[in-house]
């Protein structure tokens, strides 16, 4: 029987998936969380052998995420579960180690293709994901948001300016100085050229970092 952990905002999704999706004679469910940075700590205690994942997640998306596991779970396998899709950041997850991606606009059975496969060992994409993949395989420029210049840090300081958090707050959330937050703040805002939070939170919500109503 195969660990699993699901880390998914939606308590219906997350709900659904565990007690409807996953054979229970197939896997056994060691965490649900609904915040990106909490399910990354459980997950990195836990160590489950497979992970769904959502993409737009509080206080640490999961393209960030992602790339942790990769790093410190080589060998868990990560199947991405998302609404949001665009071929930037598809071929971002992929960078990132992504195992697959099916959208949540799928039916059904293609989830459940995708969880068989990927908690397997192989690789899947559900149809609209592959058919973006090829699109910015084909054309890499066009899928370039210009998050490349950004480093983690920044990523992460990004999305919580974008959740509305003070500079205090965020220097609290990542254990920093407010000092410290305030620089890596001054910095990404010159990289994008972008002055404001309201610029900045756009920025964040066109590059899948959040969603309105997050």
């Amino acid at each position: 029987m195969k660990s699993v952990a699901i880390i998914e905002d939606q308590t219906a999704i997350r709900e659904m998936l565990s007690q409807a999706v996953l054979d229970p004679n197939e896997f056994k469910v060691v965490l649900e969380s609904g915040d990106g940075l909490e399910g990354c700590n459980r997950c990195l205690e836990l160590k489950p052998e497979f992970i769904i994942l959502d993409v737009m997640l509080p206080n640490l998306n999961g393209t960030d995420l992602l790339r942790r596991f990769t790093k410190e779970l080589p060998d868990t396998r990560v199947l991405i579960f998302s609404g949001y899709q665009t071929p930037g950041l598809v071929r971002e997850l992929l960078q990132a180690g992504a195992h697959g991606f099916v959208e949540k606009s799928a039916p059904l059975s293609e989830l459940k293709k995708g969880i068989e496969i990927v908690s397997s060992g192989g690789s899947y994409f559900g149809p609209e994901v592959a058919q973006l993949l090829r699109h910015a395989m084909a054309d890499p420029k066009s899928s370039d948001s210009g998050m490349s210049v950004l480093t983690k840090r920044e990523r992460e300081i990004l999305q919580l300016i974008a959740e509305s958090n003070s500079t205090r707050e965020i220097a609290v959330k990542l254990n920093i100085s407010v000092k410290t937050a305030e620089n890596h703040r001054t910095n990404l805002m010159r990289k994008l050229d972008l002055h404001d939070v309201a610029s900045l939170t756009r920025y964040a919500i066109n590059n899948g970092l959040i969603i309105m109503g997050n």
